[in-house]
């Protein structure tokens, strides 16, 4: 063990300091060197360099879970304890959440929806249930502002828009996109929180046009509405907080090419199996 360790830092420290400070000899870890790898050290080299790469391609956001199952999904026999001691020892770890303030503007006179979906997040089809909200993003031009919908089904990001202001029309266009990419049928359930840009006249005549099913959370309740904060949540984590933007323009194309690039089609979902929202609902169009 003293020897792999000189090993996997001779690139930072002189060999013979390590072997000082580890009681070993010189000629000891010349002779470790020169033996015969093993199969298991050829696969704990090539596991290593796995899981950099797969970390490195997701954005960093992996845990030992996600890891784990790419993985598997490349061919390697390997437990998950195992792939999570690897990622300690080469210091590879999921990025964090930090915490955002809500957007949600209540304090209004427009009628309120009942909370139809009642947390029933678990859908048997595509676009049965859509769930939208806002958030905001930091830029040094000020604030840039975005609009989603998630087909609850596959967690997919079927409609956004972003802009400067926090208007009932951002809302329209994000559901205007979703509309057009996903033509759905009468009955739909439409959820989102209680504020202002979904409460309005005009977002409300827009839902009962499509004949749509309006569904709000309750008043300070988050957790109606899980699925986009949790969505938010990921997006901060694993994009926004990493960034500084000079530019609303550049956050803009930042979170365009996450959102359709990266998130729709590449990121692994731990609720659809670790597929994402793109392969979930291509299986189930051919089973």
């Amino acid at each position: 063990m003293r020897y792999r360790v000189i090993q996997e830092h001779d690139r930072r420290y002189p060999i013979r300091f390590m072997c000082r400070a580890l009681a070993v000899s010189a000629a000891g870890d010349y002779a470790w060197r020169s033996r015969p790898e093993s199969a298991r050290s050829i696969q704990t080299r090539t596991l290593r360099s796995a899981i950099r790469e797969i970390h490195q391609a997701s954005r960093e956001p992996y845990g030992s879970p996600r890891i784990w199952d790419a993985l598997g999904k490349q061919g390697h026999r390997v437990s998950e304890h195992r792939v999570a001691r690897l990622m300690r020892q080469e210091g590879i770890r999921a990025k964090t959440v930090t915490k955002w303030r809500a957007t949600t503007q209540s304090q209004h006179e427009f009628p309120v929806a009942a909370n139809t979906l009642d947390r029933a997040f678990t859908v048997a089809a595509p676009n049965r249930v859509w769930a939208g909200d806002l958030t905001y993003v930091w830029t040094l031009e000020g604030w840039l502002y975005l609009a989603v919908l998630l087909d609850l089904y596959s967690r997919r990001v079927v409609g956004w828009a972003m802009g400067q202001r926090l208007t009932v029309e951002l809302a329209e266009q994000a559901l205007s996109m979703a509309l057009l990419n996903r033509t759905p049928r009468a009955g739909l359930v439409h959820h989102s929180d209680r504020g202002s840009q979904y409460a309005a006249t005009s977002y409300q005549r827009l839902l009962d046009e499509y004949s749509l099913i309006p569904s709000m959370s309750r008043k300070g309740n988050c957790w109606d509405n899980a699925c986009v904060e949790r969505f938010f949540g990921t997006l901060k984590r694993e994009l926004v907080y990493h960034r500084r933007y000079t530019t609303r323009d550049e956050a803009k194309q930042d979170i365009f090419e996450y959102i359709e690039v990266f998130y729709n089609r590449q990121r692994r979902h731990s609720t659809l199996g670790y597929h994402s929202p793109a392969e979930y609902e291509a299986r189930t169009a051919v089973a």
